[in-house]
């Protein structure tokens, strides 16, 4: 079975998403995966770019986009023509955008049916671009089938109306994370690292409250590191002792290297999905504390390096004392090569 794995976003999770999906199905015996990521992706101009079998001209702003739409049906068309070339028995969108119903259209023109990956039933406060959601479902409406990352989006998109789409349960995919020190290899304090989009419900409050009772008791280093709109959370947290912000976008290249400062990353949100930035955590043998909201817990799964909390000050404040006092993390990572199996055989059973 060939899979034509397609994600064109340009910067965050999303490029990187699609090379770890393509990937993985990659290593399944009789699977090969082709991919498909937009040329203005941030992972395409850095020093070691995936390979990619089809780039896609995207756009670079506003203007840019509305022109790539106005110009659609003559993409479509050249689209379609590319997509046979590849000769695809399915595709996977990995993580839905703006450009998507065009490669819908090229893909039933070619007659290669698809399902596109469901990270979020629901959006969450401050993310994503404007009409996110509403071209999600209507993408979700089309396609063949729903890879969905956690039991609670499942749950929720039965909610939604979508029980009667075939579902795929997988998890977010491994990353490919090597060559980082081990932890406490410096030898110092406890370094603890908040990473991702700067916005309130990923509970910055709750974080700057634990780490106020936290750093009386056993002192920690805390790198707070992403990009959002300033406010009380981030005054609150650059004022803690051992605690410094970085308000400001992460190029793809700098990430390894976050994950190398860290001991332990922190999830303080109040709502989630899932996270990229968890299955970072784990597949590069960090420490990982966060709160039991949607998906969390069930893709940390029973990973000793994993310490699950309740959304509440006290609670969090115990799991970041008790981080600090476990055994590093060894072997034990986050499902690889199952669950790119499990991908794989409800692809075909899906859509071939």
């Amino acid at each position: 079975m060939k899979v034509l794995v397609w994600q064109w976003g340009r910067f965050g999770a999303g490029p990187r998403t699609g090379v770890d999906f393509a990937m993985g199905l990659n290593g399944v015996p009789g699977v090969s995966a082709a991919l498909s990521l937009s040329r203005q992706a941030e992972i395409m101009r850095g020093s070691d770019p995936p390979y990619c079998d089809l780039p896609i001209t995207t756009y670079q702003d506003t203007l840019g986009y509305l022109a790539r739409v106005a110009q659609s049906p003559f993409t479509v068309k050249r689209l379609a023509r590319w997509v046979r070339a590849i000769q695809p028995d399915v595709a996977l969108g990995a993580m839905a955008g703006p450009l998507d119903l065009m490669m819908h259209t090229a893909l039933r023109r070619a007659g290669v049916p698809y399902a596109v990956v469901v990270h979020d039933a629901d959006p969450h406060p401050g993310d994503g671009y404007p009409l996110q959601m509403q071209l999600q479902r209507m993408l979700m409406q089309r396609a063949d089938a729903l890879v969905v990352l956690s039991a609670h989006v499942a749950a929720r998109l039965v909610e939604q109306g979508f029980g009667g789409k075939p579902m795929i349960r997988t998890v977010l995919p491994q990353p490919s994370i090597i060559g980082l020190p081990a932890v406490r290899a410096h030898g110092g304090p406890f370094r603890l690292l908040s990473f991702g989009r700067l916005l309130a419900y990923k509970g910055l409050d709750l974080l700057a409250e634990a780490l106020a009772q936290v750093q009386r008791q056993q002192p920690m280093v805390v790198r707070v590191v992403g990009q959002g709109p300033e406010g009380r959370e981030l005054t609150a947290l650059r004022a803690l002792p051992g605690v410094t912000v970085e308000n400001r976008w992460v190029p793809e290249a700098e990430i390894p290297a976050l994950l190398g400062w860290a001991d332990g990353l922190v999830l303080s949100h109040r709502e989630a999905s899932q996270s990229g930035v968890a299955a970072a955590a784990l597949a590069s043998r960090r420490f990982l504390v966060a709160t039991r909201v949607g998906g969390l817990a069930e893709q940390a799964g029973d990973n000793p390096a994993a310490l699950m909390c309740d959304v509440d000050v006290a609670s969090l404040t115990r799991a970041l004392l008790a981080v600090q006092t476990l055994p590093p993390p060894s072997g034990h990572a986050v499902a690889g090569a199952a669950q790119s199996v499990a991908l794989a055989n409800g692809l075909r059973e899906a859509l071939q």
